[in-house]
């Protein structure tokens, strides 16, 4: 018995009849939703051409009948090839943009031309990010079919999404910082108040553990997005220490808590809503953290420091390692905040 091929490889068998190419070539391809079936690329003299020509495939699948290749066949190579060198936050939004491309996933690839890709983008019956994630998907897989010669023009070049409208995002005012500190006791203002102390974004502190506060040196240390936004040090500013002290001593495993359990992004946008309501203001935790960046600026911060804090890619870092040097260069800066 011969040794038999590991899953998703394809195989090698003989069709019945008299004929020139009588061995018959088949990969394993994947629809949208993950179901597998055989097809065949190539045509093969002899079992040992078949073979062959089934390890070129695996090798570069394109040297193979590459009229035939589908936008689903594509898009599931180039997510094993190219997606994982990409930003996880950017894979997501890829990944769900592809769902909105269902009308051409049996079309050959080569022939998707650029008004069936604005169909994708214009016909998604979503706003302008997944309309721009959309063009962005298709952007892509264009450079990646151009890279293995199955297109010689890239139509994605010619689509278009709507710019991301302007936003008027606007920082806290002292005033409405001096309400909340007059209602500090109230439900969840506290957090209200370490979101814009901190500079976090919502899920970095909604996700936030209490270990990973350290109450003997007051710093925090997490953060998500990049490699300069993870695990970054945030330390404590002397205003919000109480504060931070009362959520650490509850002991829960989620520095955010209710209930004992961590806290949903819609749930907390609710108990987010109701502080604004006491404060009559319209903010939304991203203004928070524009309120933490623009008032450490408005105060002469070193810049390294306030792109260390947000999490910023810097020009001026140079050395990233964290030594205690840096955290009370970045303590001296959060206690500019007045």
């Amino acid at each position: 018995m011969g040794k038999r091929n590991p899953n998703g490889y394809g195989c090698v068998t003989k069709l019945k009849g008299n004929r020139l190419k009588p061995w018959i070539v088949k990969v394993t391809v994947y629809d949208e939703e993950g179901h597998s079936k055989q097809v065949p690329v190539a045509y093969a003299e002899t079992e040992e051409q078949g073979n062959i020509l089934l390890a070129q495939y695996n090798n570069n699948p394109w040297n193979i009948d590459r009229e035939k290749v589908t936008l689903a066949v594509l898009y599931q190579r180039w997510s094993k090839i190219k997606l994982p060198k990409l930003g996880t936050s950017l894979q997501s939004s890829l990944k769900s943009a592809f769902r909105h491309c269902s009308k051409y996933y049996g079309m050959k690839y080569r022939s998707i031309r650029a008004y069936q890709m604005q169909d994708c983008i214009d016909n998604c019956g979503c706003g302008y990010s997944t309309q721009g994630a959309i063009k962005n998907l298709w952007g892509h897989l264009d450079r990646f079919a151009f890279e293995c010669d199955i297109i010689e023009k890239m139509y994605s070049t010619l689509t278009t999404a709507p710019p991301i409208p302007e936003t008027n995002r606007t920082p806290f005012t002292p005033e409405q910082v001096e309400q909340l500190w007059k209602i500090k006791d109230d439900d969840w203002v506290n957090t209200v108040l370490i979101y814009l102390y901190t500079g976090f974004r919502l899920t970095e502190l909604l996700n936030m553990k209490t270990e990973q506060v350290n109450i003997k040196e007051w710093y925090f240390q997490g953060g998500i997005k990049s490699a300069s936004g993870k695990g970054r040090i945030v330390p404590v500013h002397e205003k919000i220490k109480p504060l931070v002290q009362t959520l650490v001593d509850q002991g829960n495993v989620y520095l955010f808590s209710y209930q004992e359990k961590k806290i949903s992004q819609t749930q907390y946008y609710q108990f987010w809503g109701e502080v604004m309501k006491k404060i009559e203001a319209d903010k939304t935790p991203h203004e928070a953290r524009h309120t933490f960046e623009t008032n450490l600026d408005n105060a002469g911060g070193n810049r390294k420091c306030i792109d260390m804090l947000m999490g910023h890619k810097s020009k001026d870092v140079g050395n990233r390692v964290y030594n205690h040097k840096t955290i009370d260069q970045l303590r001296d800066t959060v206690n500019l905040l007045k």
